[in-house]
């Protein structure tokens, strides 16, 4: 108890500096994601708390990022729009899948999965946090002006027809008594459409607008009309935030600039200019469970987002792993990476219960965690009950913050994610891959296809065929480089004597004897070329030796060719033998009976000069 203890006073102050850090960016991305400032508030509380407690980083703080909150908005755009654009009605199921984002999380950590985050490529990072930086500006440009679709009346009235249609395929559904349409559907349909009032058909086009206004390629539809409407009162408001996030950060670096922003133009927000939008209201109150997770939808209704819950726990298991490097490398600690995912899992399970967004672990509030004192994992836990203490007695106050500072707010944060550091690389990164005579990075094309399609098409997607692409090149430059570093050299048997090491000589005249190295990998990717360097191979060859010491890895399709390869040697009377064989090349051939069937034991040797020696015994 008394270790536990021991850096109280550094861990208060480090965890009271990172929950007033956390404050501001927690309503910002409550706001942004559409749930609201107080599901960005509950997602830090309870994350920080049980992340800190229970998991396997002790200075790390958690809470809402800027990539789960960029992926969560997309999620609860498109579940919010297949009901009727009615967030609480949708909110059960938008909980659920964050639930079982935070149960795979927790498998995760149990399987042990924490260990191979390191293997993957940093490209598709790069992409993916570029493309969060640009999702996040792109998006946060209409309430920096002022501009919100379900309001701009002339946006909605071009809706109505297709709030007519949508309403009548709906009731075209709801009649039908099985997945057929029959002609009873449409009657009924018709009878509905009838009864069809102004009411019903303007919320359904505030929906088609919010509809054709989401995402980035929707707010870029819409900015005309939004710089042709711009509020001025949000837009200074918006614009004084960012100046002052930027300009304090020259005063000082002790207090943090975002809460300055906060605090000096929620201010002017209510004494200075009347009539401006404030975000929605914070309840006060402790947090209470959100029971229609388990009450309102079935597991049948969210077996179909189990995709999307599962990239969002490896985006959560990602984002928390690097910031524990990160936290690692200031404190000259290690952390303990499947135990982080665990107590990561947990939060974000039991966030999602009471209504919160799902996070990771923070990288900017792990750093001031650390530099204000922060030892242990009780630091976590005091940020956690700062908010609370929030919650509990300035929620009234907090629900005056005007919108527009929230989204000047996240406007820094879209600039600050993106990865700097993979644009400027564009430049010297080696042009490895060839198209019509011009040469390109192929680190550069992974990089670009995840941001491009992360940004204008689906964040899930995206990553996935950026993973596809890397392995891809991977196993080419792999196939490549065993093609260009194994070599094949020839020798008499009358010059063999002189010879140690065979691949040391090229014969002259009709050699006898071939000597086959093989540097890295024999996998599929590398196997046609093996292929065709053997059948270059001399017809007088009487003596084929295949240099295994530098093949440390061979799979199904290798066992196959070299399987070919040796069943055309042995049909020639070719004598054939393995020398410096691998332990995985080795235990594979035995599974595969390979040693049974084409060649003998003795030709086998784990040493390539008692191979030659052995040759050389025989033709003395």
């Amino acid at each position: 108890m008394k270790n536990i203890f021991k850096h109280i006073r550094g861990d208060f102050f480090g965890g009271l500096t990172a929950g007033i850090v956390a404050l501001p960016l927690a309503l910002a991305f409550g706001v942004s994601s559409g749930l609201g400032a107080s599901a960005g508030l509950y997602g830090a509380l309870f994350l920080s708390f049980f992340a800190a407690l229970l998991g396997g980083t002790n200075t790390q703080i958690s809470g809402p990022t800027a990539p789960m909150t960029a992926l969560s908005m997309v999620i609860i755009s498109s579940i919010v729009i297949m009901n009727d654009g009615d967030v609480s009605k949708a909110l059960p199921l938008i909980l659920g899948v964050f639930l079982l984002s935070g149960l795979l999380q927790i498998l995760q950590g149990l399987m042990g999965i924490g260990v191979y985050i390191k293997y993957i490529p940093y490209p598709v990072v790069s992409g993916f946090m570029t493309a969060i930086g640009l999702i996040i500006l792109t998006t946060q440009t209409l309430p920096v002006l002022g501009y919100y679709p379900k309001e701009d009346v002339e946006l909605v009235k071009s809706f109505e027809k297709e709030a007519e249609n949508a309403l009548l395929i709906k009731s075209i559904e709801e009649n039908s008594k099985n997945d057929l349409i029959d002609k009873e559907s449409f009657i009924e349909a018709a009878r509905v459409s009838e009864k069809l009032n102004e009411t019903d058909i303007q919320s359904e086009s505030k929906v088609q607008a919010s509809k054709y206004a989401s995402g980035v390629v929707g707010a870029l539809r819409v900015l005309p009309r939004a710089i042709q409407n711009i509020d001025i009162i949000e837009l200074l408001l918006a614009l004084g935030t960012i100046i002052i996030i930027y300009g304090f950060k020259r005063i000082t670096t002790i207090i943090p600039s975002t809460l300055v922003g906060l605090i000096l133009m929620t201010i002017v927000g209510i004494f200075f200019t009347p009539g401006y939008r404030p975000i929605t209201e914070i309840p006060s109150g402790f947090p209470m469970p959100q029971w229609g997770i388990f009450t309102e939808i079935s597991f049948v209704e969210l077996l179909p987002y189990f995709f999307t819950a599962l990239t969002l726990s490896l985006l959560g298991t990602i984002d928390s792993l690097l910031t524990s490097v990160v936290a690692d490398n200031l404190t000259k600690t290690r952390h303990k990476p499947n135990k982080e995912l665990i107590g990561q899992g947990i939060g974000n399970a039991i966030s999602s219960i009471f209504g919160g967004l799902p996070g990771a672990g923070a990288t900017i509030r792990t750093v001031v965690n650390i530099n204000s004192g922060g030892v242990t994992r009780i630091s976590g836990m005091i940020s956690s009950m700062v908010l609370l203490f929030i919650i509990l007695i300035f929620s009234s106050i907090a629900s005056k913050i005007p919108a527009a500072v929230l989204a000047g707010i996240l406007v820094t944060v879209g600039i600050s994610v993106m990865d700097y550091k993979g644009l400027r690389a564009v430049k010297t990164l080696p042009k490895d891959i060839k198209l019509k005579g011009l040469g390109i990075s192929s680190e550069v094309i992974i990089m670009f296809t995840v941001m491009l399609l992360a940004t204008f098409w689906n964040l899930v997607y995206a990553v996935g065929i950026g993973l596809l692409i890397a392995c891809i090149f991977f196993m080419k430059k792999s196939g490549d480089s065993m093609s260009e570093l194994s070599l094949v050299r020839f020798a008499s048997k009358e010059k063999l004597n002189d010879k140690i090491d065979l691949l040391d000589i090229d014969g002259d005249g009709e050699p006898d004897i071939a000597v086959k190295q093989v540097v890295g990998p024999l996998f599929f990717g590398s196997s046609d070329f093996f292929q065709k360097l053997i059948s270059k191979t001399p017809k007088s060859i009487s003596i084929m030796v295949f240099k295994l010491d530098s093949m440390n890895y061979i799979d199904q399709s290798g066992i196959y060719v070299l399987e070919e390869i040796i069943s055309g040697l042995n049909n020639t009377n070719k004598s054939i033998y393995f020398s410096g064989l691998q332990s995985q090349p080795k235990l594979m051939f035995e599974k595969m009976g390979f040693f049974d069937s084409k060649i003998k034991d003795e030709n086998v040797f784990e040493d390539h000069k008692k191979c030659i020696d052995h040759i050389k015994s025989n033709f003395k």
